[in-house]
């Protein structure tokens, strides 16, 4: 399953702090929005919830999110996580238009859910995608107010 508005490439870390400084010295960056916050979720054992620190660097018209993540149900990034504090991939994110429709078809392809969330503004789920493509796949689903409070470009012809 691949579909949707290909926006970010996520990475997880033991220290955003730094990968941050790093991408500040190396990239020209357009946008950075951080955020450290407890989000509730649902995984294939039941309802949890996910404390992390985010950092979302947009590099014209690509977020990086760097990922660390702290307590609760983590366990989808921390397995990830490099020895001491370097930076790892984890996954791609893609913005579709419609979540009803695209989360039937989710239900009806063969990669398993292992995280979703979300509420009225912003919905998401991780698909495991590891055997086909060797990360995990992640889809939003958000108001344009809330495309444009994450820093999504809003120029005319940008999705």
């Amino acid at each position: 399953m691949l579909e949707g508005h290909h926006y970010q490439n996520a990475y997880v870390t033991r220290d955003i702090d730094k990968w941050v400084a790093a991408f500040e010295q190396r990239a020209k960056i357009d946008r950075l929005l951080r955020y450290e916050g407890t989000t509730s979720v649902s995984t294939p054992q039941g309802p949890a919830t996910q404390t992390n620190k985010l950092a979302f660097i947009w590099v014209g018209d690509l977020q990086y999110e760097l990922i660390q993540p702290i307590s609760g149900t983590v366990d989808l990034y921390d397995r990830d996580l490099p020895e001491g504090d370097g930076l790892h991939f984890h996954h791609i994110c893609m913005r579709v238009p419609d979540w009803t429709s695209f989360r039937a078809r989710v239900d009806q392809q063969p990669y398993p859910v292992v995280l979703e969330g979300g509420g009225d503004a912003l919905r998401f789920v991780y698909l495991d995608a590891r055997p086909f493509l060797g990360h995990y796949l992640e889809y939003t689903w958000m108001t344009d107010e809330r495309w444009g409070q994450i820093g999504g470009p809003t120029a005319p012809g940008a999705r």
